[in-house]
């Protein structure tokens, strides 16, 4: 019996050429990212202008791809409305495509989508792996779940794969010295911004039907389970906030001592970010049960303070060693115990 016959004999086939970036121009990428992360984050597009140019250039290519992996996720657009998630098979196929995307462009071949080009040009440029990008879409995954964390430690591992994860990756980024220490110190940097994320956005996050603030804290607080964003609750949940805002700072003073080992631009342009970002959960204190009645932001002016701040503060390169360094490294959090 004859073998059916190939539509073209398998010596003529020819396989993809590899390129990084799939094979796209590099300058357009660019400038597709700088688009995506003026829209999606204005506080990092700010800080980020601090950056040398190269610098700045590659963690524009790296928010794209971060940009991109949480909008698919979420169903949302550059950081926009998140929407609720009720098909968690849909939602895990989401973030198994994200995985294949991200695999196809650290393989150099093309996409098909600038975002995940633009991390494989990111990537060959400074030596992003998969096992990087694998820790950063385990929190997708976890969102894709529809998971919220029962404890602190669980809720700090969230932080890890979500942000701590991509303090790592920024490292690179910035060439920062190849040493672990300092690479905890980026992944603290990480968590820091994250906890200040969800001080801020507790009751968005719970309109799209997710909770990031750890069970056992919300019953310590005595309040019943989904009811944390009720307005009856807001005076308790003012107190959670200042649970949150205590690791945020916790950890903000331990990459504080990281930062003093990166190079002065990127030093400044830490700094600066760590400063604004900070100052979003500090806010959130302020404004008590009111924190989240409008959306907490920091102005052009404030912003231009703290990067006036930040460059003293880089300049002198003399940080205070914290009291007590954050109760979890990223040892503690980076594997995936049981999920």
């Amino acid at each position: 019996m004859k073998r059916p016959r190939l539509l073209a004999p398998s010596r003529i086939i020819k396989k993809t050429p590899t390129s990084k970036g799939g094979g796209r121009n590099r300058d357009y990428l660019v400038s597709e990212s700088y688009y995506a992360i003026a829209e999606g984050s204005k506080s990092f597009a700010f800080a980020s202008l601090l950056f040398d140019r190269d610098t700045r250039q590659r963690a524009w290519l790296l928010y794209h791809w971060c940009r991109r992996c949480d909008d698919l996720a979420d169903g949302q657009e550059l950081g926009g409305e998140m929407a609720e998630v009720h098909n968690v098979k849909e939602a895990e196929d989401t973030v198994q495509g994200i995985r294949a995307l991200t695999r196809r462009s650290l393989d150099g071949q093309p996409t098909l989508d600038l975002a995940f080009d633009s991390f494989g040009m990111v990537a060959a440029e400074v030596g992003l792996t998969m096992d990087m990008a694998n820790d950063v879409i385990a929190g997708f995954s976890l969102d894709a779940q529809g998971w919220q964390p029962r404890s602190e430690p669980e809720m700090m591992r969230y932080c890890y794969h979500v942000a701590g994860a991509v303090g790592v990756m920024m490292a690179k980024v910035m060439q920062a010295p190849n040493d672990s220490w300092v690479y905890d110190r980026a992944c603290d940097l990480g968590l820091a911004f994250q906890l200040a994320n969800i001080a801020r956005d507790i009751v968005d996050d719970d309109a799209a039907g997710r909770c990031y603030l750890p069970q056992e804290w919300l019953a310590e607080a005595d309040i019943k389970p989904g009811e944390h964003a009720k307005p009856h609750n807001r005076f308790k949940l003012a107190a959670v906030a200042v649970r949150l805002v205590s690791l945020m700072d916790l950890y903000a003073d331990a990459a504080r001592l990281g930062a003093a080992k990166l190079s002065f631009r990127s030093r400044w342009a830490v700094l600066s970010a760590t400063r604004i970002y900070t100052a979003i959960g500090h806010k959130v204190l302020d404004r008590g049960q009111l924190a989240w009645n409008k959306r907490v932001t920091i102005g052009k002016f404030a912003k231009l303070g703290h990067v006036i701040a930040a460059f003293w503060e880089a300049l002198v390169n003399r940080p205070d060693q914290p009291e007590h360094m954050p109760p979890y490294t990223r040892e503690d959090l980076r594997p995936l115990k049981g999920w």
